[in-house]
């Protein structure tokens, strides 16, 4: 019956017509891809002009997973005036299905400050680093052996230590927190050498 239906773009009025051409035209436009569906139907009788689909050949027969379309009456027949609208209705399930699996987080670096006038310093290290893209832990608790713990507890990928002696000369101490390998690297404005360790490190 389908097959035999005649197409919708045989019973369309002018100002239908002329309203589908321009909905198409400015899908052009954007380079929008889209499929002429010349039998598609929504369930609902109050769609106007334009009715959609979003489908998938992911999942199967059932590859629909978005739908709607335009109902400039909806508004007025629910007792407000007259008011356009667009809207879509999306199986929440079906869209699930479609999400690839996630890539494992990556770890984070612990900033471990050690004494009063690192604990001052901490927050700008870990927030220099974290605009360089590196998700940060900083804790703020504890002697240096229970921050150590939390940076395990976290799971990060090193710990970068920074106490009185460090400050003095300038550098940080780098702690490879799965071989347990320490050495320090040079502070600079950029954190280049910083950044280059934790390269090295696959951080």
């Amino acid at each position: 019956m389908a097959r035999d239906a005649p197409p919708f773009t045989d019973y369309l009025v002018a100002e239908s017509s002329q309203f589908f051409d321009r909905v198409r035209t400015g899908l052009d436009r954007l380079g929008i891809g889209y499929r002429l569906n010349l039998q598609l139907v929504r369930g609902l009788d109050y769609y106007t002009h334009t009715a959609f689909e979003f489908a998938t050949t992911e999942l199967g027969a059932q590859g629909t997973v978005m739908g709607g379309g335009r109902y400039d009456g909806l508004v007025k027949l629910m007792g407000g005036p007259e008011l356009p609208g667009v809207g879509w209705a999306a199986g929440i399930e079906r869209l699930a299905m479609l999400i690839a699996e996630l890539p494992a987080p990556r770890r984070p670096i612990a900033v471990v400050p050690v004494g009063e006038a690192a604990e001052e310093a901490a927050p700008t290290l870990a927030e220099a680093l974290r605009n360089h893209g590196y998700p940060v832990d900083l804790g703020y608790s504890g002697n240096l052996a229970r921050r150590m713990r939390r940076a395990n507890h976290v799971k990060a990928r090193a710990a970068v230590l920074i106490g009185d002696d460090e400050i003095a000369r300038n550098v940080v101490t780098l702690r490879d927190l799965d071989s347990g390998e320490q050495n320090e690297a040079p502070m600079d404005p950029s954190l280049s050498a910083l950044r280059a360790r934790l390269r090295a490190l696959g951080a």
